[in-house]
């Protein structure tokens, strides 16, 4: 997993609507950067909730959210429109990007192991570095804590 300090991994994925939507884009600003497991799923539903009910917030402070899974376009659109979320979600299908942030792994459910999407956050700073990562995050409440966080490493200056 990607550790403070560290650069943040550029990638171009496509957003809802099949625009690309690149890291880079947003230099200059600070970067929320989510990855979540599966769109309309019940933890992966609340968090994208919260962070679209929070996003006026985020933006105040100069930062965007990106909310990254491998589902589909296609998905991420009904997603989106089945509970009126505004924040920018992105497709990776082939979990090139979940990997290289290291927020794949394996997981348990039911007692069976497999391999999946780590729900984790980044904040990534206007430099382009991560400023912090929240690991085996747990959605509810998860909006709020990352608003403070941001506002934390604003005051300090990271």
């Amino acid at each position: 997993m990607l550790k403070p300090g560290e650069k943040a991994i550029d990638f171009s994925l496509p957003n809802k609507d099949g625009k690309i939507v690149s890291l880079k884009d947003f230099l200059g600003k600070w970067i929320v950067l989510y990855f979540y497991p599966k769109d309309d799923t019940s933890g992966c539903t609340l968090e994208a909730i919260e962070f679209s009910s929070k996003l006026k917030d985020f933006e105040r402070l100069n930062a965007v959210v990106l909310g990254i899974s491998k589902d589909s376009v296609k998905s991420h659109q009904n997603f989106s429109k089945k509970h009126s979320l505004t924040v920018e979600l992105l497709s990776d299908e082939e979990a090139e990007i979940i990997k290289a942030y290291g927020a794949w792994g394996k997981k348990k459910m039911y007692g069976k192991e497999y391999e999946g999407t780590i729900r984790s956050t980044f904040i990534i700073n206007p430099e382009g570095y991560v400023a912090y990562v929240f690991e085996k995050v747990s959605p509810k409440g998860h909006a709020d804590e990352v608003l403070e966080k941001l506002k934390e490493l604003q005051a300090k200056g990271d």
